[in-house]
């Protein structure tokens, strides 16, 4: 397994976390609440978790093709939902080996 974390400094990120878990809770299995979240995409699980300063997500994926994939979907939404702050892309850290399923 991989894990990859991004995260990026707004005062909106509960709204986001609750945007996004909203949004894909028609598609797929979600839970959250104001500051954590999980959604259980295909290529592998998000964790969100927003503080009043961040947002942040931590992706695993079988491969980094997953993580590639996941970055794209949480990117291109949060593009979407955060266009008010010029939102292009969370900061993404290095991809990192993990022996923990996600």
């Amino acid at each position: 397994m991989y894990k990859q974390l991004g995260q990026r400094a707004t005062p909106n990120a509960s709204k986001y976390l609750q945007q996004l878990c909203k949004h894909f809770g028609h598609k797929v299995d979600v839970t959250f609440d104001e500051t954590q979240g999980r959604i259980c995409f295909p290529f592998g699980p998000v964790h969100l978790s927003a503080t009043d300063t961040t947002l942040q997500a931590d992706v695993i994926g079988e491969d980094e093709d997953s993580l590639s994939r996941a970055r794209q979907v949480i990117d291109s939404h949060l593009e979407r939902f955060a266009f008010r702050e010029d939102f292009s892309a969370l900061d993404w850290g290095p991809a990192t080996k993990s022996d923990q399923p996600g």
